[in-house]
């Protein structure tokens, strides 16, 4: 982002990545200031010929910023920025997504893990299951797709249901390997599915594969 100082776009950019970054390390607070902050450098006005990506930019860092506040437990602005999110999502639709995996479907699945974060587990998957049956859950990248069904494994073992959050691995690692095979989340909800008891074929294949079948 120093590098990057003077320029919106690309301080937007490694904003991303920083805020992501942040989360991960449970700083909330600091990952909602970084992707706001650089929200705030983008120029959106409509009398400002826009970069293809932009919308697309300033919407994922809303995303960002909105989780972000969730980790936090900061329920109105998470819900505010998601709004904020929605909107920019329906008036610059792209089905292209911008390169940046932005639209309405990516703003529904954020709304699911924004619930998952301030524990409101029902409707995290409630929201899920209705993002993911719509047409543009299947035209977000692999790797998207992927990390999103990790991620409401939480919720759904919350609500005690270890068979769901099981499916829910098996289907992201044959959607996209690397996910589940390298993120340190996949293997804590593995690993907190098989503490629960006996579990599916597919389930003791994966972990199998990851070295938990002793767990």
């Amino acid at each position: 982002m120093i590098a990057a100082a003077g320029d919106p776009h690309r301080t937007g950019l490694a904003a991303v990545s920083l805020a992501q970054a942040l989360r991960a390390l449970r700083r909330g607070r600091l990952a909602k200031a970084a992707a706001l902050g650089a929200v705030h450098q983008l120029d959106l006005t409509p009398s400002r010929a826009l970069l293809p990506d932009e919308p697309g930019l300033a919407g994922t860092l809303l995303i960002e910023a909105a989780l972000a506040a969730a980790t936090h437990g900061d329920a109105v602005t998470a819900h505010d920025l998601a709004e904020r999110a929605a909107r920019l999502a329906a008036a610059h639709d792209n089905p292209h997504h911008d390169g940046t995996a932005f639209g309405p479907t990516v703003v529904t699945l954020a709304r699911a893990l924004v619930a998952t974060h301030l524990g409101d587990h029902h409707q995290a998957v409630t929201v899920h299951r209705y993002a993911t049956g719509d047409g543009g859950w299947h035209r977000l990248p692999a790797e998207h797709r992927a990390a999103h069904l990790i991620d409401i494994t939480r919720a759904y073992l919350d609500l005690g249901d270890p068979g769901a959050a099981g499916r829910a691995l098996v289907t992201a690692d044959h959607i996209a390997r690397a996910e589940t095979r390298t993120r340190p989340a996949a293997r804590a909800a593995l690993t907190a599915i098989l503490r629960t008891g006996p579990t599916s074929a597919d389930v003791s294949r994966l972990a199998a594969v990851l070295g938990l079948a002793g767990q």
